[in-house]
């Protein structure tokens, strides 16, 4: 038997250093048993990469999340591989330092209160960046209102763009975790959100990010109006535009979504043109004819159901990893229990070979509690792109929203022209019937030539908009598919290698349970299941550098 080749005295030497009511304390234990913490020499601590659960009553570390996962760092979870998909986009960026840090809290500059110390206050960061192109490096401070305007000028500049999504404000979270918790969160959101926009090819390069990354100061882009303050002058306009002085959107602002609110006729007429297309029955003067996008476009929306549920199986995944390995945990703190109350009432050698088998038991299940736990970490970092390209899909939608936005404009135009040109018609056939005809009507068809003008010239507009918007699309989704297959192909690879690794390290940790030849024939045949895997898999890496 293993366990009678280690001296009696040498194990209760050691047993006698647990105290049992220490016995509950995670850390301890696998300090005292585990020996790849309990070195000669020990190496420097390293800070945790993901956040441990306050919420959680027990005392094991508690395994990353998907919360965790999406609030950390891109740059860190591409340290150990600088040759995957990421990291090379980063690369390829123009930005080679992009850090938000330093959080800070700051009184609104005209706020007033009665009551000294209660003046509103705000959290600023603190922004650094540098460009490849230039060593110097810039710092500024912005707070979250910043990159909200940051986020609604890019959807101005770049619609038909899979502009990536901005964090959420997350009010309700803010009251209910805790301060600095909530902080840390928000700002490695904050972190990621910049490093996306500085990985896309058009974003990266324009003058918005520029200017929100360098500009010292106040954010010099111009605020977004509240909805409220946009429905207000949209409808000071409306009276004016029933009574004819403002007929025809300018074509500035037909290239915008009429959805802003400072032109409610123009609203009220998409409306009306949506119904009548989509209700009546009626064909529009101009329809969506790409059967290419429309194809996407469906198995675009096939694809995101079966994402959305491979990303939930992939979150249970994470949950039965977690509570694997505190189950393990739990069995070996049951096991050091044993072990100390076999080492104190020990008084034959038979028992004090059963307090050493107990002893090698809580050896494994620890170490494995431990496996399980990095194991978990692994799969978290790769699987979460399941769950980041399910975010990518919120931009999907947007980008096609703004397709369909700019037909309907166009289509509200063709109809409005349509309706123009019959009413010259109806009023020259009027004014023919009257001998030397009827000038009021004259008149009104001359302003009604007028208003066809300015309507055309809203309408090539429009027309130009959702041709840029139609190739913006369309440049999108050939990027989306080439980053999509990187990056499954890199999740695979990797999950695949950190499976064989895991399990690989728990075969070793079988041989020393107490019925080695039952569990580790298991591990042997997952660990075979998963070289077997690896290798047929081996190929695509191969295949990958042709296609």
């Amino acid at each position: 038997m293993m366990s009678s080749s280690l001296p009696a005295g040498d194990a209760d030497g050691d047993m006698e250093t647990l105290p049992l009511a220490a016995a509950s304390d995670y850390a301890s234990t696998a300090t005292t048993f585990d020996p790849l913490l309990s070195t000669s020499s020990p190496s420097p601590p390293t800070p945790a990469a993901f956040p441990l659960s306050r919420a959680s009553s027990s005392s094991f570390v508690d395994p990353p999340s998907y919360a965790d996962v999406a609030a950390s760092s891109p740059r860190s979870a591409s340290v150990s591989s600088s040759t995957s998909p990421r990291s090379a986009r980063a690369a390829a960026s123009e930005y080679a330092h992009i850090a938000v840090s330093d959080p800070e809290t700051e009184a609104e500059a005209a706020a007033t209160s009665l009551v000294p110390g209660s003046a509103p206050t705000y959290i600023s960061y603190l922004v650094t960046s540098a460009r490849r192109c230039d060593h110097r490096r810039h710092a500024v401070r912005r707070r979250f209102r910043d990159f909200i305007t940051l986020a609604d000028r890019l959807a101005e500049a770049f619609r038909g763009h899979f502009v990536p999504p901005r964090p959420d404000k997350n009010t309700v979270e803010s009251q209910v975790m805790q301060r600095d918790e909530f902080v840390a969160q928000r700002r490695a959101a904050l972190e990621r959100y910049l490093w996306r926009l500085a990985e896309h090819p058009a974003i990266g390069a324009s003058d918005e990010l520029r200017v929100f990354l360098q500009a010292e100061g106040k954010m010099p882009l111009p605020s977004s109006t509240d909805v409220a303050s946009r429905m207000l002058d949209g409808a000071a306009r409306l009276p004016r535009q029933l009574l004819g002085e403002e007929t025809v959107s300018p074509p500035q602002d037909v290239v915008q979504p009429a959805k802003g609110g400072r032109d409610l006729l123009r609203i009220f007429k998409e409306l009306k043109q949506s119904m009548v297309t989509d209700w009546g029955g009626v064909k529009p003067p101009l329809v969506e004819e790409d059967k290419e996008f429309l194809e996407k476009k469906q198995k675009l929306q096939d694809w995101e159901q079966q994402l959305s549920s491979a990303s939930q199986q992939a979150e249970a995944l994470v949950k039965a990893q977690q509570d694997m390995g505190e189950t393990m945990g739990a069995l070996g703190l049951a096991f050091v229990k044993l072990t100390k109350f076999e080492t104190e009432e020990a008084t034959y050698d038979s028992q004090r070979i059963r307090a050493a088998d107990s002893k090698r038991i809580a050896m494994a299940a620890v170490k494995a509690s431990r496996t399980c736990r990095d194991l978990n970490t692994q799969t978290v970092k790769y699987l979460d792109t399941l769950h980041e390209h399910l975010g990518i899909m919120l931009s999907v939608h947007t980008a096609f929203s703004d397709r369909a936005s700019a037909l309907l404009t166009v289509q509200t135009l063709m109809s409005d022209l349509a309706s123009l040109q019959s009413r010259i018609e109806k009023l020259e056939a009027a004014s023919s019937k009257v001998f030397g005809g009827d000038r009021a009507r004259l008149r009104k068809v001359e302003e009604l030539r007028e208003t066809i003008r300015a309507t055309e010239d809203a309408k090539c507009c429009a027309l130009r908009e959702f041709e840029r918007i139609k190739e913006n699309n369309k440049i999108e989704l050939s990027r989306l598919d080439e980053e999509r297959r990187e990056d499954f192909l890199d999740m695979l690879k990797g999950y695949v290698r950190s499976q064989r690794t895991h399990v690989s390290t728990s075969k070793l940790s079988c041989f020393i349970l107490l019925f080695p030849a039952n569990l580790a024939a298991y591990a042997e045949k997952i660990v075979d299941g998963w070289t077997m895997v690896a290798e047929e898999t081996s190929g695509y890496g191969r295949n990958s550098d042709v296609v």
